[in-house]
C-alpha cells in the first residue's frame, strides 16, 4: 500500500514540477511595472496608462492595475518574457478586466505575440499569434474575441461568446490543448468550448458537393401543386374599388371650373382578391434533392493548429472611446489548475469586497441625489410661497380715496346768471 502511495506522490510531484508559469503580472511593486512594460513609439499620440485600483475595489493594493486614462485614443503597451513553445502541452492565458467607466466602445483584450516582435513599433497591424478578451461597441458588439493566426492569416471564432458589460472586475481565461480543443472561461466558469477545426475555418472543409452530380431533370421537389380540378367561379372577378353610392355632387360644383364631377372610390365589399386554385399533395413529389458530397481533395488534416513555437510577448493593443478600463492579474501558464487557483486567490478574493464597496458608493450617491432633489424642491416651494405672498399683498392694498365734490361747495355762478 505504501509503495503505491509513494508512486502516486512522486508522479504528482513530477507533474507539479513540470508545470510552468511563463508570465505573471500583478503590479505589486508600485512604479516597477515601467521597467517591465514598453510603450510603442509607432504613433506619437498613444493614450497614457496609470497604475490605480480605481474608484472602487476589494483591496486597495492587490487590485491595482494598469488603467487607460485618455478618451478616444489608441493604446499600445507590451511586456516581454522568456520565449517558449506550447507543443504537446496546454496553453492558458488569463487576466482580469474592469470597465469601471461604463464603457460604450472599446477593447479589453490582449494579444500574444512572437518573441521577435519589435515592442517599440507594435501597432494594430503587427502580426500576433492569439487575440483574446472582451470587446464592446454599442449594443450590437459585446463579445469575447478568440482569434488565432494560422499560416499568416487571422481566423475569428465562428461562435458568438457574450462578454460581461458591467463595471465590476471579471476574470477571462483561454485554454488551448494539444488535442486541438479549447475552452473559454469567465469568472472561472466555462462559457464555451469545442474543437479548433470545427469552430474556426483554419482548414478547407472535409467534404464538398460533388461537382459531377446534378439534380435529375424529372426530379419533382414540389410538395404541393395546384388542384387541376379546381376552377375559378364565374362571379369571382369583382373590382377592388367602386364609386361610393352615397356620394353626391356638391350643389356649388361648377364643371367649367372644377371639371367633370366623379364620386369618390371606396373598397368593394364584394372584392375577393386574386383567385388561386387550391393546393393538393403532389403525387410525384420526391422530396428535397440533396446534393451528394465527396471528399475534398484540397483538405489535409493538421494536428498542429494549436501549436505556436515562439511565444514571447503579451501586448495591450486597443482603441477606447471612453477610458477607464483596468487590466490586472496577467498569467500565462501550461497548468489549468494553477490558473484556476491563481484566479481564485486574486479575483476570487476581492470580488466580494469590491462589489460591496461599489454598492455602498451607489447608495451614498442615491441618498445625496435625493437630498439635493429635496433641497431643490424646498427652495422652489419657498420661492413660490414668496411670490404668492407678494401677489396677496398687492391684492389687499386699497387704492387711495378720491375727494368728492359736494354740492354747493362752489359758489361761482356762470356769467350769464350775474
Amino acid at each position: 500500500m505504501w509503495i503505491a502511495a509513494a508512486v502516486c506522490f512522486i508522479y504528482a510531484l513530477a507533474f507539479t514540477a513540470h508545470a510552468d508559469v511563463y508570465f505573471k503580472e500583478q503590479f505589486l511593486d508600485g512604479d516597477g511595472w515601467k521597467s517591465r512594460w514598453v510603450e510603442s513609439q509607432h504613433k506619437s499620440d498613444y493614450g497614457q496608462w496609470k497604475l490605480t485600483s480605481g474608484k472602487f475595489y476589494g483591496d486597495a493594493e492587490l487590485d491595482k492595475g494598469l488603467q487607460t486614462s485618455q478618451d478616444a485614443r489608441f493604446y499600445a503597451l507590451s511586456s516581454r518574457f522568456d520565449s517558449f513553445s506550447n507543443e504537446d502541452k496546454p496553453l492558458v492565458i488569463q487576466f482580469t478586466v474592469k470597465h469601471e467607466q461604463k464603457i460604450d466602445c472599446g477593447g479589453g483584450y490582449v494579444k500574444i505575440f512572437p518573441a521577435d516582435l519589435d515592442q517599440t513599433n507594435m501597432h494594430g497591424e503587427s502580426q500576433y499569434y492569439i487575440m483574446f478578451g472582451p470587446d464592446i461597441c454599442g449594443y450590437s458588439t459585446k463579445k469575447v474575441h478568440v482569434i488565432f493566426n494560422y499560416k499568416g492569416q487571422n481566423h475569428l471564432i465562428k461562435k458568438d461568446i457574450k462578454c460581461k458589460d458591467d463595471e465590476l472586475t471579471h476574470l477571462y481565461t483561454l485554454i488551448l490543448r494539444p488535442d486541438q480543443t479549447y475552452e473559454v472561461k469567465i469568472d472561472n466558469e466555462k462559457v464555451e468550448s469545442g474543437s479548433l477545426e470545427e469552430d474556426w475555418d483554419f482548414l478547407p472543409p472535409k467534404k464538398i458537393k460533388d461537382p459531377e452530380a446534378k439534380k435529375p431533370e424529372d426530379w419533382d421537389d414540389r410538395a404541393k401543386i395546384d388542384d387541376p380540378e379546381d376552377t375559378k367561379p364565374e362571379d369571382w372577378d369583382k373590382p377592388e374599388n367602386i364609386p361610393d353610392p352615397d356620394a353626391k355632387k356638391p350643389d356649388d360644383w361648377d364643371e367649367d371650373m372644377d371639371g367633370e364631377w366623379e364620386p369618390a372610390m371606396i373598397p368593394n365589399p364584394e372584392y375577393k382578391g386574386e383567385w388561386k386554385p387550391k393546393q393538393i399533395d403532389n403525387p410525384n413529389y420526391k422530396g428535397t434533392w440533396i446534393h451528394p458530397e465527396i471528399d475534398n481533395p484540397e483538405y489535409s488534416p493538421d494536428d498542429s493548429i494549436y501549436k505556436f513555437d515562439n511565444i514571447g510577448v503579451l501586448g495591450l493593443d486597443l482603441w477606447q472611446v471612453k477610458t477607464g478600463t483596468i487590466f490586472d492579474n496577467f498569467l500565462i501558464t501550461d497548468d489549468v489548475e494553477e490558473a484556476e487557483k491563481f484566479g481564485t486567490e486574486t479575483w476570487g478574493a476581492t470580488k466580494g469586497p469590491e462589489k460591496k464597496m461599489k454598492d455602498q458608493q451607489e447608495e451614498e450617491e442615491r441618498k445625496k441625489s435625493e437630498e439635493e432633489e429635496k433641497s431643490k424642491k424646498d427652495d422652489d416651494d419657498a420661492e413660490e410661497d414668496e411670490e404668492d405672498e407678494g401677489d396677496e399683498e398687492e391684492r389687499t392694498e386699497e387704492p387711495p380715496e378720491e375727494e368728492e365734490e359736494e354740492e354747493g361747495e362752489d359758489d361761482t355762478l356762470p356769467k350769464d346768471e350775474l
